[in-house]
């Protein structure tokens, strides 16, 4: 089998789960994940199986929706609902949706974000969250993200009297890295309260949406299995590609290096998908030392 499985992650499971559970049902082992979602979030999780699994780290890295609540008037240790309320501040009253546009228009673009203590960024070797457990604090490494857009659904708008929190949903879309629970915060904290994010869907990975996806329930069931994957192409949507000769992708498949073609047109270090008339053959880039020339970063067809 090969191809990209874009799979609906339901709540409870780790994305190693899914991988798991999908080597099970497809027996093969040829699978993996294309970006970790933690447990309590649910939504599109592409798993790449056979061939594909040498593509994943370019749907990891391409743009990525979300479906998303914020809560504004308390805090958690794990920045979402997870966690236990480390800080509480009344929201007096409701925020007007001019209030949350300009907030979120203050947070589009490219902004710099701490990841949270509960999160599988390495420090020194050893998990964030590793630290976390044990009550230990550690100096971590801030990081730039893109967010595209912040959408606010002004009919999700809620004050609760009782609690005093407000609460709101919003769509997200941003790169690689960034991490939801951490806008939350930063979201609250630019609006003078404290907050965490109380729900997350991820709505798109790369080209795949809700629409595109199955759960492991219904594959599970399904006679033709292959027939619900996704050429492996498609997950490489996102980069700029050529096309060569029978001639050219012969040496291709062999991992040649190559004189750069007439209709190259990426910049040193920029991944380019090279075709022939069918199929994706392999990653080239720039060769780093010999200027005139391609190398391949992977070589994906080689039959």
């Amino acid at each position: 089998m090969n191809g990209i499985l874009p799979l609906w992650k339901e709540p409870g499971m780790t994305s190693h789960d899914c991988v798991f559970k999908v080597r099970k049902i497809l027996k093969t082992k040829k699978v993996g994940h294309t970006g970790t979602l933690d447990p309590d979030v649910d939504g599109v999780l592409p798993i790449c199986i056979g061939r594909a699994t040498k593509i994943a780290e370019y749907i990891t890295e391409a743009g990525k929706s979300y479906r998303a609540q914020f809560v504004i008037g308390e805090s958690t240790e794990t920045e979402d609902a997870s966690g236990e309320i480390v800080e509480k501040v009344e929201v007096v009253e409701p925020f007007s949706i001019e209030q949350l546009l300009e907030t979120a228009e203050k947070l589009t673009g490219s902004i710099e974000q701490t990841p949270p203590m509960y999160s599988a960024v390495k420090v020194d070797g050893k998990r964030l969250y590793e630290y976390a457990r044990v009550g230990k604090m550690v100096d971590r490494p801030s990081r730039i993200v893109k967010i595209h857009h912040i959408e606010i659904d002004e009919r999700s708008l809620n004050y609760d009297e009782v609690s005093h929190t407000f609460k709101f949903e919003a769509d997200i879309a941003c790169g690689k890295g960034t991490y939801i629970r951490t806008l939350a915060v930063m979201f609250a904290e630019k609006l003078g309260y404290p907050g965490h994010m109380a729900r997350l869907t991820r709505t798109s990975s790369a080209r795949f949406t809700a629409e595109d996806c199955i759960t492991l329930e219904e594959l599970a069931v399904l006679e033709d299995q292959q027939s619900v994957l996704k050429p492996l192409e498609l997950g490489l949507s996102g980069l700029k590609n050529i096309t060569v000769s029978d001639t050219v992708a012969s040496k291709v498949k062999h991992g040649a290096v190559l004189p750069v073609p007439s209709d190259w047109t990426g910049e040193m270090g920029e991944p380019v998908a090279v075709y022939d008339e069918q199929n994706v053959l392999a990653i080239y880039h720039l060769h780093p030392e010999k200027a005139g020339m391609i190398k391949p970063v992977k070589v994906i067809w080689t039959g």
